[in-house]
């Protein structure tokens, strides 16, 4: 099974090259480096709900204390969740990689 990042389960087009680049900006969690490999993504694709600018219903939203309660119930958080239990990092655990 592949594993995808957010920004190809989301179809956000805010990935480097995206198609809503120009519009939105190249979100954060497709060029966070520091989480790269996290849950098995590439950059902070699988951790975006700890990287604060991602794309929420439509909108960039802001820090990731402010979009948490969105994030937990978000589709692609929970298969992410499943498909890296019981290694899934948290996001606490994904926080102090960012913070270093």
């Amino acid at each position: 099974m592949v594993k995808q990042n957010c920004w190809e389960f989301k179809k956000c087009g805010r990935n480097p090259g995206g198609e809503k680049v120009k519009d939105l900006g190249v979100c954060p969690a497709s060029i966070e480096s520091s989480t790269d490999g996290i849950n098995s993504g590439s950059q902070g694709g699988r951790a975006c709900w700890a990287i604060s600018g991602t794309l929420c219903g439509g909108k960039v939203q802001g820090t990731h204390a402010a979009k948490e309660g969105n994030c937990l119930i978000c589709d692609f958080y929970k298969q992410v969740q499943k498909e890296e239990r019981p290694n899934f990092k948290t996001t606490a655990a994904i926080i102090s990689l960012i913070q270093k």
